[in-house]
C-alpha cells in the first residue's frame, strides 16, 4: 500500500491516533506545516520544532524533526538559544494562546522586539484545552470559560497585531478550515529572516464549543468558513461588514537584519575581526 507523502515527517513507532481531541484543528494545523516544510525540500535534520506546554505543544511528539518539548511558556526562549547556537537551523516555535501570550507574554514581545529568527505557528483555540477550560489572553470578551461562567470581563489580545507593534518582521493569519491557505502562509513565514508569526485560528469543540454553544466540530468549522474575509478582500468592504469576521492572510512583511545575524557581528567585534 502506497503511504501518504507526510507519512515521512511523522515520527517512527508513535501510537496514534493523537492526544488531541476529535474535532480539534491541530492536526489540520500539523499537516499544513509537514506539507510546507516538504514543499521547500528541507530536511528533518535541517528543522527543530520546540514547544512549550498545552495542546498544541504536543505536536513535537508526533513529528519526527529534531524537538524540544519545554516549560510553560518558555517555547520561544528555548527556541532563541538554540537558534543562537547553531543559525543554519530552521527553528519552528509550536505554541497556544495561553502559552505564549499569558505565561509567555514576555518571550513573546522581546523576542519579536529582538527579531529572533525565529518561526512562531500560534495555535489559537481562544481558551486553555488542556487544562480544563479556563479562559486565556485571546478568549473574546463576553464568552464563556470554566473560570468566567458567566461571560469573560477582559478584551483579548490580536496576536498579529503585538508582534508586528513590539518588531516582529512578518504576521499572517490563517484558519484550521482554509488549510491550503494556512499552509502557504507557514511556507512564506518560514523563508522569512527574523522573528515570523502565523496565528492559527483552531477550534475547540470539546472545551471553548461546548461552552459557548457554537455546535460540534463541523458547525465551528462551518462558521470558520462563513466569517473568514481574506485581509484584500476586507480591504474593499465597509467596516460593518467586516466586524465580527476573522481577517485572513498577510498583516505585516518587512525586511529586516534578524537578531542572529547582530549577535554574530558583535562576537566578532569582540574578537577584533
Amino acid at each position: 500500500m502506497r503511504m501518504h507523502p507526510s507519512y515521512e515527517m511523522l515520527r517512527p513507532g508513535k501510537k496514534f491516533p493523537h492526544v488531541w481531541c476529535p474535532g480539534c484543528g491541530h492536526g489540520i494545523v500539523q499537516g499544513a506545516i509537514i506539507r510546507a516544510v516538504q514543499k521547500l525540500g528541507w530536511s528533518r535534520d535541517e528543522m527543530v520544532m520546540v514547544s512549550g506546554i498545552g495542546c498544541s505543544s504536543r505536536m513535537p511528539v508526533y513529528v519526527d524533526f529534531n524537538s524540544l518539548h519545554t516549560a510553560h511558556g518558555r517555547a520561544i526562549a528555548f527556541a532563541t538559544g538554540v537558534k543562537l547556537h547553531n543559525p543554519k537551523l530552521h527553528v519552528i516555535v509550536i505554541t497556544g494562546d495561553g502559552d505564549a501570550l499569558a505565561i509567555g507574554g514576555n518571550h513573546f514581545i522581546h523576542a519579536a522586539r529582538r527579531n529572533a529568527d525565529l518561526t512562531v505557528i500560534l495555535m489559537n483555540n481562544n481558551i486553555y484545552g488542556m487544562t480544563g477550560g479556563q479562559y486565556s489572553p485571546t478568549t473574546p470578551i463576553g464568552k464563556r470559560a470554566s473560570t468566567a461562567p458567566y461571560g469573560t470581563a477582559e478584551r483579548d489580545f490580536d496576536p498579529c497585531a503585538l508582534a508586528k507593534a513590539a518588531g516582529a518582521a512578518f504576521t499572517a493569519r490563517g484558519v484550521a478550515y482554509n488549510a491550503l491557505e494556512l499552509e502557504k502562509l507557514i511556507e512564506t513565514a518560514l523563508t522569512k529572516k527574523g522573528f515570523s508569526l502565523v496565528e492559527a485560528i483552531s477550534p475547540c469543540p470539546t472545551l471553548y464549543g461546548r461552552l459557548n454553544k457554537e455546535g460540534n466540530a463541523v458547525k465551528m468549522l462551518q462558521w470558520q468558513k462563513a466569517n473568514t474575509i481574506n485581509i484584500k478582500a476586507a480591504e474593499k468592504l465597509p467596516v460593518d461588514q467586516v466586524a465580527g469576521k476573522i481577517i485572513t492572510g498577510i498583516f505585516h512583511d518587512v525586511e529586516t537584519v534578524p537578531y542572529t545575524e547582530i549577535y554574530d557581528q558583535i562576537i566578532k567585534k569582540a574578537q577584533g575581526k
